[in-house]
């Protein structure tokens, strides 16, 4: 269905761009002054005012399920429900074209088991995209608002999560400041492990932002026509491919980026990630913090295949690592064995 509606928006113009150079601004897209700050959230409770979300024009949502909005530290969040069992709360990548569709495989297998929640993050999908601070401290405060709310739902205290790629780094430091309110971890090809990582020990709160960059990024002269060209389709096209490793990319997530990337205010939190503002310069630290149980998938083709400083987690009882022979999103290449080993990690963590 996603699909179908994609292409109705498509115009000739658009299907012309398609024949464009495919690497057209790819690699700003790919790589991994301060901002007008948002009016603090008018609620007593870190999260309050859980309520049906209303549509954005032009964009569909990820998945057909319940949408729903709440209010707290981060915000208005959007996020999807369904299912009924043990609860699961799935995040999303960051990148230019993030959104709660990078979960769709496993959002749409896991709620036979599971209530299955799906945020879309500060700045993207339906969440809030003001212009306003995107920092590491605004997307570990969603990922507590969405277990608070998850908690205040189910009345659970053993929630089990999922993150991919860099917002791994969000969800450990979420569980490194509060560890008693869930039971496992599940990262996605996560940031940390790369060649050089395990020299990332900086301060509390340091990143790896580039002097410069952001303010340069945020020009009125270019900053809106900039990003137009970091999406068109045969840019998101290319970064896809880079990211599977192959050509054979999924089409449903490939339309669903270019949706997504063009909505008001879809450039504020990329640029933050494009600038390396969001990438924790103490994230080895962190990893190091974490004591629950812990399942890393990766995959072994594609940009994101450097896991060289894993294998200090061979040792660590608390982390089971499993690569895949897929690009980085693992569960649209092979979702029968991925969701067979992560029921299999929840079901020994259970034990």
């Amino acid at each position: 269905m996603l699909q179908s509606k994609t292409a109705e928006r498509m115009t000739s113009e658009d299907k012309a761009m398609t024949s464009q150079n495919e690497t057209e601004g790819s690699a700003a897209l790919g790589n991994g002054a301060h901002m007008r700050p948002e009016p603090a959230a008018k609620s007593v409770s870190p999260v309050s005012d859980s309520r049906p979300a209303a549509p954005m024009p032009s964009l569909p949502e990820a998945f057909p399920a319940e949408r729903r909005e709440i209010t707290g530290r981060a915000g208005r969040l959007s996020y999807y429900v369904a299912g009924e069992g043990s609860p699961l709360l799935l995040i999303h990548s960051i990148n230019a074209a993030g959104s709660a569709y990078d979960v769709r495989p496993v959002f749409m297998h896991t709620q036979a088991r599971h209530r299955v929640y799906a945020v879309d993050l500060p700045g993207f999908g339906f969440s809030d995209r003001s212009d306003r601070t995107y920092d590491i401290r605004l997307f570990v405060d969603a990922v507590h608002d969405m277990l608070d709310l998850i908690e205040a739902e189910t009345g659970s205290h053993a929630i089990d999560t999922m993150a991919l790629s860099l917002s791994s780094e969000f969800l450990a430091r979420a569980a490194t400041e509060r560890p008693e309110g869930l039971r496992t971890l599940t990262f996605v090809t996560p940031t940390g492990f790369e060649t050089g990582s395990s020299k990332r020990r900086g301060p509390e709160g340091s990143t790896r932002q580039v002097p410069f960059l952001y303010e340069t990024l945020n020009v009125p002269l270019w900053s809106k026509g900039a990003f137009r060209l970091l999406t068109t389709r045969p840019s998101i096209r290319f970064f896809l491919e880079k990211t599977f490793g192959s050509k054979d990319i999924d089409e449903g997530l490939f339309n669903y980026a270019y949706e997504t990337t063009h909505q008001d205010g879809a450039r504020h939190a990329p640029y933050a990630f494009v600038s390396g503002c969001l990438f924790a310069n103490d994230i080895r630290r962190i990893y190091e913090k974490l004591t629950l149980p812990i399942f890393l998938a990766h995959g072994t083709r594609g940009d994101f295949q450097d896991f060289s400083e894993v294998d200090w987690l061979r040792a660590q009882p608390n982390w089971t690592v499993k690569p895949f022979k897929t690009g980085a999103m693992v569960y649209f290449e092979q979702p029968e064995a991925f969701l067979a080993s992560f029921e299999e990690f929840l079901a020994s963590a259970k034990a």
